[in-house]
């Protein structure tokens, strides 16, 4: 193994990596949303918000819309696909493609480019897994999301719980101690990066605020399908509206 070519795809993967996809798209969609400034999200069913320090898919989603935040993650993910695999190709055998998307993640969260302020690092994972197991992607995302909306019961853990799910997912499917060594760094830098969000979601909940855990997959766009299908299957509840009163009589 060439001593200078782990190093050369380490700056190169963050260097890549650092590429702002969600000031890109904000910047598309002609917006003077100033991403850099938080975003504030409202817990429904609660009077208690919860603020994204992140400039991200999610945070593009609630400012600018569901279709710029899901082009925000289709960028985010193919900024980390696209040079994994021109560098598995040119290099087949080789660990470089993992220096390369460990290094992708890292530079998404820690953007040199911008401050050092990025995303929490979901779809820069999610890009890398696609590439290494593209079924894992699938499977671990929603396991992590009934694991920690119906075993659970978590806002944390059914934020995080995804991630989790890659370390045993690619151990059993490849038993390659890099790709389990990629899972780990990935799932720390994550773990890292997404303390700010914790720490308020931890508040929230000792303070009794947001007592539907249900509500926590609203915060992403897979999220919010997943919530459309779970009340059509009966497992989240829908309030029932009261009737309109018959027509001629007074409500008090």
């Amino acid at each position: 193994m060439n001593v200078w070519l782990p190093i050369v795809f380490a700056i190169l993967g963050y260097l890549v990596g650092s590429i702002s996809s969600a000031r890109l798209v904000a910047r598309l969609a002609r917006s003077d949303e100033k991403l850099a400034d938080g975003t504030k999200l409202s817990l429904e069913g609660s009077d208690a918000t919860l603020t994204l320090e992140t400039v991200s898919a999610t945070s593009v989603s609630v400012r600018l819309g569901s279709s710029y935040g899901f082009l925000t993650y289709v960028l985010d993910m193919l900024k980390i696909v696209v040079p994994m695999v021109l560098v598995r190709h040119f290099f087949p055998g080789e660990p470089y493609y993992l220096i390369v998307a460990t290094a992708g993640v890292v530079g998404h969260v820690w953007p040199v480019f911008h401050g050092f302020k990025g995303g929490r690092g979901l779809s820069a994972i999610y890009g890398a897994l696609l590439v290494i197991d593209w079924p894992g992607l699938f499977v671990t995302s929603i396991l992590g999301m009934i694991f920690g909306l119906f075993v659970v019961r978590s806002v944390a853990v059914a934020y995080m719980a995804g991630p989790w799910f890659i370390m045993p997912w690619v151990w059993f499917r490849t038993h390659d101690p890099a790709i389990l060594a990629w899972a780990i760094v990935a799932n720390i830098v994550f773990t890292i990066s997404a303390i700010p969000e914790l720490r308020q979601w931890m508040k929230i909940r000792k303070e009794d605020k947001w007592n539907d855990p249900a509500e926590v997959i609203q915060l992403s766009g897979m999220g919010r399908g997943i919530l459309k299908m779970a009340k059509k299957l009966g497992i989240v509840k829908v309030p029932k509206e009261s009737p309109p009163p018959p027509a001629g009589e007074d409500v008090e």
